[in-house]
């Protein structure tokens, strides 16, 4: 287990996929002999979050959910936003400048090269959708919930809508990033530039590794945070209308 005594470039040596996630709380990389406390320091990061994150990434059997559930949903808001951040800004189009590349495609004939970027171009037009969907109705929802929950201030927040609704609806994104990288391994031919689409199958198998990460935060954390905040505003709101409130 990974510990705040642990040095930022064992980490790093670990597990080099750990650099996305240092990225998403602001870390770069040049850290020295530093330690994960010292680092955490200098940046004015919340270390107990910094490691649950990390040693949930390196084990999933590690999990701790009841640890997660225990800190403010902001931090694990900012956590989930720059992930958000990291893909759309970094690593979405990082793939398609690949399969896009005219000059060095990566099939002979230009009908397969058309399907990849048609079927990429799909795939990245549902995630916007996910994405913004999350950052711009879920994520707010759910701060409001727990300013709600905190304090007793504010409009209700459960005005029709829950955070089951969101579970309901949230789109199995994984499985469209699976048939897409099916796409290239069983139905495309052979590749004219293998260096390319060798280099796009990698990036793909470890940007669905991340996103299988970031579900789990989402499905195991922030959700079953929520929505015990919303169980218990319900149970006060009939308790007051049940006493005359």
């Amino acid at each position: 287990m990974i510990t705040e005594n642990t040095k930022m470039v064992d980490l790093v040596h670990r597990n080099y996929s750990l650099i996305s996630v240092l990225h998403r709380f602001g870390i770069a990389l040049g850290f020295e002999d530093k330690t994960i406390r010292e680092v955490c320091r200098e940046k004015d990061l919340d270390i107990r979050f910094f490691l649950e994150i990390i040693n949930s990434f390196l084990d999933h059997d590690y999990f701790p959910r009841e640890h997660l559930i225990s800190f403010p949903l902001q931090l694990i808001v900012d956590y989930l936003t720059q992930t958000h951040q990291d893909y759309l800004g970094k690593r979405i189009p990082e793939i398609e400048a690949i399969i896009s590349d005219s000059e060095n495609p990566c099939y002979e004939k230009e009908e397969h090269n058309f399907l990849l970027i048609k079927f990429f171009r799909e795939y990245k037009n549902e995630l916007i959708v996910h994405i913004r969907r999350e950052d711009e109705k879920v994520f707010p929802y759910t701060l409001q919930v727990e300013q709600y929950y905190l304090t007793g201030r504010g409009p209700d927040p459960l005005t029709g809508y829950s955070i089951m609704d969101y579970l309901q609806e949230h789109d199995d994104i994984e499985e469209k990033l699976f048939d897409l990288k099916n796409i290239i391994i069983k139905y495309l031919p052979p590749p004219r530039n293998p260096d390319a689409c060798y280099h796009v199958i990698a990036m793909l198998f470890d940007l669905e590794k991340d996103m299988q990460d970031h579900s789990r935060i989402e499905e195991k954390v922030l959700v079953p945070k929520v929505a015990l905040m919303e169980k218990s505003i319900r149970e006060q709101a009939h308790g007051d209308k049940s006493s005359g409130v």
